[in-house]
């Protein structure tokens, strides 16, 4: 009897701390973030506190949350971090900031980025990153900010970026980037033209592909820069109407 008594006291007393000190694990968001710090490597030891024991990710150093204990910045730019994104970031349905510029990050943009609907700004320059800007980053209509510039992305920058109103894209230093999705768009710059249009929306994309790579764009009857050839820095606009 009492073996058994005390079976009971041990089962219960698992079951209530449980309930009292939930893992970051149990925690979607902390999933998330902890699949991220696995496939990174390091050594600087700035992902000390990402510990999946702790009660949620919002304990961590480099994340901030809301009052309601959701992740809604991640800050981890300039600290020495190699690997890749992973698309369990695409869980993280409140964030507004991901911070990853001035590291090492390698491979491609997950997809899943596009599902990051309260999203605010994406900083990846001055990574390693490869492959497509995958066209599901056009889902982010509260994007402002999209830094993609100093990296090794390549193919066709994607149309739909062009439904985001208030969006400012940076794409320089991407040797094979393209531009051809981008047709109907206008090309300001200081050097070359006048005046900027009033459309929020900029697109800078300078020596990315040359200006070379953009060529069915840079004649373009819609154009309102004549001289894009020779434009050092170009900033894409909307053309309006």
């Amino acid at each position: 009897m009492a073996g058994r008594d005390f079976l009971v006291f041990l089962a219960l007393t698992v079951v209530s701390s449980s309930l009292v000190l939930p893992k970051a694990r149990g925690n979607s968001e902390g999933d998330a973030l902890y699949a991220l710090r696995r496939s990174l490597s390091d050594p600087d030891n700035v992902l000390q506190s990402w510990d999946p024991n702790l009660v949620n990710p919002c304990t961590w150093f480099h994340v901030t949350c809301n009052q309601d204990n959701h992740v809604t910045r991640v800050d981890l730019g300039n600290s020495n971090l190699s690997g890749h994104l992973v698309p369990e970031l695409g869980k993280l349905e409140h964030l507004q900031y991901l911070e990853l510029y001035k590291n090492n990050i390698q491979g491609e943009i997950p997809a899943e980025l596009g599902n990051l609907k309260s999203l605010i700004s994406l900083d990846l320059y001055n990574n390693n990153i490869s492959g497509r800007i995958p066209p599901s980053l056009g889902n982010l209509k509260s994007v402002v900010f999209l830094r993609l510039n100093d990296n090794q992305l390549n193919g066709p920058i994607p149309r739909a970026l062009a439904s985001i109103s208030s969006l400012k894209v940076v794409f320089e230093n991407n040797p094979r980037l393209e531009g051809p999705e981008l047709q109907g768009l206008a090309i300001y710059d200081t050097n070359c033209c006048t005046k900027l249009d009033t459309n929020p929306m900029a697109w800078r994309v300078g020596r990315s592909a040359g200006l070379g790579g953009l060529p069915c764009i840079a004649n373009h009857d819609k154009l309102s820069c004549s001289e894009a050839s020779k434009c050092s820095e170009s900033k894409w606009h909307r053309k309006r109407d």
